[in-house]
């Protein structure tokens, strides 16, 4: 008997249980499925069906008040008829798209959209289309984005406990895109929004990108002060900037200020680019240790020495002491509670929905 436990270990049947199903769905063919189909849930269930089956159209949804808006259009709140269910709709009109020559952008936030499922990145419900706009049906945050609660909240930045619960849950966010082999490239606190229960999500997909397999790219794109000195100096690169970006994020959640432009600085953007390929960011004593040394090493100039940029990925930086605390199984779940939770009677600038280019 042992023997036989031990090779079905080592060589397990997909097939070992198929008779007990086939009993159990011949079982439930008969009085079983004859009682649901007189029950209030069979009609229920017909109706949802044919529901699902109706196309998504402007209709669909009760529109209400602006969001937020940007360089391609704007982010309403909205709801679905049929179930009372909140969303956000990001509008992208047809005639900046064109305008701006960003037809492949709108086209690749979509794709890259319907790849992603986590509960750390924005997901997309519906997409349609009307005469004017191209319409994505988004999960709504209400909550705000980190760079308003980093500037608007009080003084600039947050206790470390805050800092250390949202940079768990962005690298869990970025894994996810990794894992998918998407790079996001964009990573700042605008790009960063937060639900009613004050858990975040990446926002804003439209400078990442798929990476095929084994292969680097090349791409010039992302924010000012965010942008990692691979991406200036338009070497190729695969994740390596987006863990530049969250080590930017967590110096300004902590400093309370980006670490190569002030915030009300006005300085030449290639001023601000030689700062981050030459000048080693400074620490103040809001940092302990472990912060100083998360950021040091997210922020390591060559990729090769960054933080995450190993085969480990997302896994190197969950093992980093700063993050000692967070325990990454209960996070997936959602199981752990925010240590910040938004008043959703307040309304919070949600400016950034949209990517400006």
């Amino acid at each position: 008997m042992e023997e036989c436990i031990l090779n079905f270990e080592k060589n397990p049947s997909k097939e070992i249980f198929s008779s007990c199903i086939s009993l159990l769905q011949e079982f439930l063919r008969g009085s079983p499925f004859r009682e649901y189909q007189e029950s209030m849930y069979f009609d229920r269930f017909l109706q949802w069906k044919s529901l699902e089956r109706q196309a998504v159209t402007k209709d669909t949804f009760r529109q209400y008040r602006v969001l937020g808006k940007g360089g391609f259009g704007e982010v309403c709140a909205c709801q679905v008829r049929a179930t009372g269910k909140m969303y956000a709709c990001k509008k992208l009109e047809k005639k900046r798209i064109k305008k701006r020559k960003g037809e492949s952008m709108a086209l690749n936030e979509k794709q890259i959209l319907e790849k992603v499922n986590s509960r750390f990145v924005v997901s997309l419900a519906y997409a349609y289309e009307t005469k004017d706009a191209l319409c994505l049906v988004l999960t709504i945050m209400n909550g705000g984005d980190l760079k308003f609660h980093i500037y608007n909240m009080g003084n600039p930045g947050f206790e470390e406990e805050r800092v250390v619960f949202y940079a768990a849950e962005i690298c869990c966010g970025l894994d996810h895109l990794h894992q998918e082999g998407i790079v996001y490239r964009d990573l700042k606190p605008e790009n960063i929004l937060l639900d009613d229960d004050g858990h975040i999500r990446i926002s804003d997909l439209g400078l990442a990108i798929k990476i095929p397999d084994g292969e680097s790219i090349r791409g010039r794109v992302g924010t000012v002060g965010y942008m990692a000195p691979e991406v200036i100096k338009n070497e190729r690169y695969t994740f390596s900037p987006d863990w530049w970006g969250l080590g930017c994020i967590i110096y300004e959640m902590i400093g309370g200020q980006s670490p190569f432009r002030a915030r009300k600085e006005r300085v030449k953007r290639e001023e601000v680019e030689k700062r981050v390929q030459e000048e080693q960011e400074s620490y103040s004593d809001k940092f302990t240790e472990d912060a100083k040394s998360i950021c040091k090493m997210l922020l390591a100039k060559d990729p090769k020495q960054r933080l995450g940029c190993n085969e480990q990925g997302a896994g190197q930086v969950k093992q980093h002491p700063f993050l000692r605390n967070i325990n990454f199984k209960r996070l997936e779940a959602g199981m752990m509670k925010p240590p910040f939770v938004p008043d959703v009677r307040s309304l919070y600038d949600n400016s950034k929905w949209l990517h400006v280019s």
